[in-house]
C-alpha cells in the first residue's frame, strides 16, 4: 500500500487492472474472482484515523483483444459500500453527499488497452474512472508481481488516489481528510473464451 497523502483515497481499482493483465489467459474474458478480489479505499480524518471502505459488490472482468493487449472494467456498487466498523460512516458514504447512491448507483473504472508485462513488471495502469456521473482520466500503479502468474497465483495489486472534490464529494471536509485512495487485490477465474 503506497503512503497516504492527506484528503486522498486509495484506488483499490488499480490492482484490477493488473489482474486483467495475465498474460498466461486465452482471448476472450476472465471475470474477478471475487473468493479472491477486494476492492476498497482508504480515508482519513483530520484526527488522524483510517477509515476503511469496501465494496462488497462488484463485477469485474479483464478483456484480452485480439492485438494481444488487455482492458479492465470494472463496476462497484455504491449502495452496498461499507466503511468497517463505522455504521455512521457508511451511511454518510452512501448518502448524498459523497457517492450518492440513489442517484449513481454505479461507480466504473476502464483502464486505456496495456500491455499484460504490466502484471509481472508493475508500472502505470491508465483509463478512466467515473463517480457521480463525473468521468476523469487516472493513473493507477501496479505494484510487480510477487509470483510467475499474477492474478492466478497470486494477487494483482493496484492503488491511486484521487480528490474527492473532483467528483462532486466535497462533504464534511473539515472532518474527513479530500483525498481518497483506491486499493485493489484482485485475481481472475479461470479462462474463458468468447
Amino acid at each position: 500500500m503506497t503512503p497516504f497523502f492527506p484528503g486522498v483515497v486509495r484506488l483499490a481499482v488499480l490492482g484490477v487492472g493488473a489482474l486483467l493483465a495475465a498474460p498466461a489467459l486465452a482471448d476472450g474474458r476472465n471475470d474477478f474472482d471475487p473468493a479472491h478480489t477486494r476492492l476498497g479505499f482508504e480515508l482519513r480524518t483530520r484526527w488522524g484515523q483510517v477509515l476503511d471502505g469496501l465494496f462488497p459488490r462488484y463485477e469485474g472482468s479483464v478483456e484480452h483483444l485480439p492485438d494481444g493487449r488487455q482492458q479492465v472494467r470494472l463496476r462497484m456498487y455504491t449502495r452496498e459500500v461499507e466503511i468497517d466498523g463505522h455504521p455512521r460512516y457508511s451511511e454518510w458514504a452512501r448518502g448524498g453527499q459523497f457517492f450518492d447512491a440513489d442517484r449513481y448507483p454505479v461507480v466504473t473504472f476502464t483502464s486505456k488497452p496495456y500491455d499484460p508485462m504490466l502484471l509481472y513488471d508493475g508500472g502505470t495502469l491508465e483509463g478512466d474512472l467515473s463517480i457521480k456521473g463525473i468521468s476523469r482520466p487516472r493513473s493507477l500503479q501496479v505494484a510487480p508481481a510477487e509470483c510467475s502468474l499474477p492474478a492466478i497465483g497470486c494477487d494483482v495489486v493496484a492503488t491511486g488516489a484521487v480528490r474527492r472534490s473532483d467528483y462532486d464529494m466535497d462533504d464534511w471536509m473539515l472532518a474527513v481528510s479530500d483525498r481518497v485512495v483506491f486499493v485493489l487485490r484482485a485475481r481472475v477465474r479461470s479462462a474463458k473464451t468468447p
